[in-house]
């Protein structure tokens, strides 16, 4: 197993700032607080060549046990072993089988050119020549970051820093990524060339990848695993498939008929079905649970009642599913 957590349990303490320049002071030298849970008895297996997405809203605790596992902060309690590693007693270690991706921030010199950066990590994690550039010529095609190795860091923009910082993490071929809100902000074609990659180094090089974030498209297109995660507690473990089931299982027909909509028909059609109908002109919507009716009888039932012109089944969308859930859970 490559990640391992149990119980993991990380607290932080906080207390209401006071007012003015002697309210500073003394907060200098204020203890306690009050304790503040941000991840609570966290149960987590990973194993190698997996690809996982680790979602929920903002707070529900999946930034911090990042950086748990990536030896910026100790658990408070429980245990955590990465690779075998204890990531914060062992770090030096660790960090050398990693890479890490923040969104928010940035792991290259601002006052160094790119190629000047990536010169410095591939000589930090002692990147042999050959291999250096053979990761060089990769990152070109899949990034385009070419034309960028001579430009100051301070003057890319997000889409270019985030390429070169993906580059970056990547460049000693670590057998495990960490991706934390990578693609926040970015257009759809960078999106788009970042999303190839990981799925290339995975199937290729067989680098398991975390990923964090609240691009639930990007979720779908990468992992085949999801990990739900509020107030720091894991909800839901499964495939986006089973995600889709465990969250309700919702699909709808969408039915085009031919004229407007007899409101009596339409409800003798659906009698006894369990559905939610929503009525506008010359088009039904039906929302239902694809556990308690089957799309053909659906079907079956409207066209022997209604004439219908055309009609199209959709699943529900993730992101309008994980919002539903989120809202019911904390109802």
């Amino acid at each position: 197993m490559l990640i391992e957590a149990h119980q993991l349990r990380r607290t932080f303490s906080s207390f209401e700032r006071r007012q003015g320049l002697s309210g500073a002071v003394r907060d200098l030298f204020r203890t306690g607080g009050q304790e503040r849970v941000a991840v609570e008895g966290l149960d987590l297996r990973v194993r190698p060549g997996e690809v996982v997405g680790f979602i929920g809203p903002n707070g529900a605790g999946k930034s911090t046990t990042i950086k748990m596992m990536t030896g910026v902060l100790a658990p408070s309690s429980g245990t955590l072993r990465v690779g075998g590693l204890e990531p914060h007693r062992q770090r030096q270690e660790h960090v050398r089988r990693i890479g890490v991706v923040y969104g928010q921030r940035t792991q290259l010199w601002w006052d160094l050119a790119v190629i000047e950066a990536f010169d410095l990590l591939a000589g930090i994690f002692e990147v042999p020549a050959a291999v250096y550039r053979q990761r060089l010529e990769l990152f070109d095609r899949e990034l385009g970051i070419g034309p960028l190795l001579r430009q100051p860091v301070r003057e890319l923009s997000l889409g270019q820093r985030m390429r070169c910082d993906l580059a970056a993490a990547l460049i000693h071929a670590p057998p495990l990524l960490f991706l934390d809100e990578p693609t926040i902000g970015l257009d759809v074609e960078v999106k788009r060339r970042i999303r190839e990659l990981v799925a290339r180094l995975n199937r290729e090089e067989g680098t398991t990848v975390l990923l964090t974030t609240h691009d639930l498209a990007e979720v779908e297109a990468l992992c085949p695993r999801v990990v739900l995660i509020d107030h720091g507690r894991i909800l839901l473990d499964g495939s986006v498939g089973e995600l889709r089931e465990r969250l309700g299982g919702w699909r709808r027909l969408v039915v085009e008929l031919e004229g407007e909509v007899d409101p009596g028909a339409l409800s003798a059609a659906l009698e006894g079905l369990p559905v939610t109908p929503t009525l506008t002109a010359g088009q039904v919507e039906l929302r239902f649970r694809r556990s308690e009716l089957s799309a053909p009888l659906l079907i079956q039932a409207l066209s022997a009642r209604l004439p219908v012109r055309d009609l199209s089944v959709e699943e529900e969308d993730i992101e309008e599913a994980v919002a539903r859930f989120y809202g019911e859970q904390r109802a």
